[in-house]
């Protein structure tokens, strides 16, 4: 009730972790639905139970599964672990793009949400420097005006996140200067 009055909506939570056991999976796909949540961003085990239970539920609830990739070694760190699991799949299981963590498997982001087109249910903007480095967005290898242009082109209509997590201490500036990027970037569009 407090979120509604004060005019926020939650688009998305997690990672999270899914087996084949619908006794874990049901009371997360409640969370979310009584929540208002449209996505849940995840990482589930690659076995046919897991994702013969996620194709149900999403079916079931009406809420996006979003496979988050993760860095170099992950279970989901390049863009064919994504599409392949994915494809044979219910509509409504896609992708969450971490941009960042792509650029560290040494993938591009802009070809991910190409090759994942209307399965992309969350985008994380994160920026990485010669695949290690994490820095502000707009100042690394992450192409932003071609993600964005990437996302026009789908009509994405999802949750967009601009993540940087360098500076806990005193995140503001640089958020303040990833924003400005960002809508540099944004400008270039029409």
């Amino acid at each position: 009730a407090l979120m509604k009055k004060g005019g926020i909506t939650l688009l998305a939570f997690g990672v999270v972790e899914f087996d084949g056991d619908e006794g874990k999976a049901r009371p997360i796909f409640e969370f979310a639905k009584g929540m208002g949540i449209s996505t849940i961003s995840a990482n589930p085990h690659k076995d046919a139970a897991t994702f013969k239970l996620l194709d149900k539920l999403v079916e079931e609830y009406a809420i996006n599964i979003a496979i988050h990739n993760h860095g170099p070694g992950a279970l989901y760190d390049k863009i064919d672990d994504v599409v392949n699991a994915v494809k044979d799949h219910h509509p409504r299981v896609g992708a969450c793009v971490d941009t960042g963590h792509f650029l560290r498997s040494k993938e591009s982001p802009v070809e991910a949400i190409e090759r994942l087109k209307d399965r992309v249910f969350g985008v994380h903007l994160k920026d990485v420097k010669n695949a290690t480095v994490f820095k502000i967005v707009g100042e690394g290898d992450l192409d932003v005006l071609g993600c964005l242009k990437s996302l026009q082109k789908l009509k994405y209509q999802h949750c967009l996140a601009l993540e940087y997590e360098e500076s806990p201490e005193n995140p503001v500036p640089d958020l303040e200067i990833c924003v400005a990027n960002v809508k540099q970037a944004l400008a270039q569009l029409s």
